[in-house]
């Protein structure tokens, strides 16, 4: 049995919540949506020196997807995505309708790996890690996705008012943990079924920023009533922010099906309107 999926029956039979269970959303569902046209350009396997580990040099391994339409004279908007738990960058990059819609916007993708599979991208870790990750792990996962915004930032012509974060499960939390930390960086977010342990009411450091925020309200791991006060709090806020709840969404299901609505919502937004925005 998959270490993931044997965990995952554990955490369950502990009687512990369902929404701290580890992450399946790597794994490859029974059936696939098939997507109308092919991305022209090919997702890469990356890697660089990451030195801040305080010992040895780590190779650190990322994901690339630089649409065939790219033009180093001209700025193109990013996407950074942050995988799921015991997942990684080629496999939410290989997300059904990532790189097609890529390819059709125009977007470079990128996907960290955030030092290891479960590093939680700055945010508190929701699941025990294993005995030999360093005691500063999510400080290190945090820097992983800084240091790869940075390397594709400095690589190619990337617009710095169009640099989107979506992420999903571990990664939605995350999306929310690193918007909340560096909402100067990003022109929009999209948090998938987001496992997060901070309170809603953190929405009000992004309050600025739009999000378009997805759920399934059949998910039993992360579940519906941890994520609907997001919504409200951005309500409140008066935030520019859509809530996609997915009747009958599971925990895998919806990453899938909401790239199309996230893309579309993506691009709709620059960080310079939202800096007039907040002028007004």
């Amino acid at each position: 049995m998959h270490y993931a999926v044997r965990t995952m029956l554990l955490v369950a039979l502990a009687g512990c919540v369902a929404w701290l269970a580890p992450d399946p959303a790597f794994a490859q569902p029974a059936t696939r949506p098939t997507a109308p046209v092919a991305a022209k350009s090919q997702v890469e396997r990356k890697t660089y020196d990451f030195k801040e580990t305080g010992g040895a040099i780590k190779q650190m391994e990322y994901a690339l997807f630089v649409p065939s339409g790219y033009d180093q004279a001209k700025k193109t908007p990013l996407v950074v995505a942050l995988h799921g738990l015991y997942s990684n960058p080629q496999q939410i990059m290989h997300y059904p309708g990532m790189t097609n819609l890529a390819e059709k916007y125009g977007y470079i993708v990128v996907a960290p790996m955030g030092y290891n599979n479960h590093g939680w991208y700055g945010a508190k870790p929701l699941v025990r890690g294993s005995a030999d990750d360093p005691k500063d792990l999510s400080d290190l996962s945090e820097q992983d996705v800084m240091n790869v915004l940075d390397l594709v930032r400095k690589a190619y012509s990337i617009d710095p008012d169009r640099i989107y974060l979506l992420g999903h499960s571990m990664g939605g939390g995350g999306t929310f943990e690193l918007g909340i930390k560096h909402p100067e960086l990003w022109a929009a977010l999209a948090p998938i079924a987001p496992a997060t342990n901070r309170p809603a009411t953190d929405a009000e450091s992004i309050k600025r920023l739009p999000v378009i925020l997805v759920q399934g309200d059949k998910d039993v791991l992360v579940r519906v009533e941890r994520v609907r006060p997001w919504a409200d709090e951005m309500k409140k806020l008066g935030m520019d922010y859509e809530y996609d709840e997915i009747a009958g969404g599971n925990h895998i299901s919806v990453a899938f099906e909401s790239l199309p609505k996230i893309f579309a919502f993506f691009d709709k937004h620059k960080k310079g309107e939202i800096e007039k925005g907040a002028e007004k």
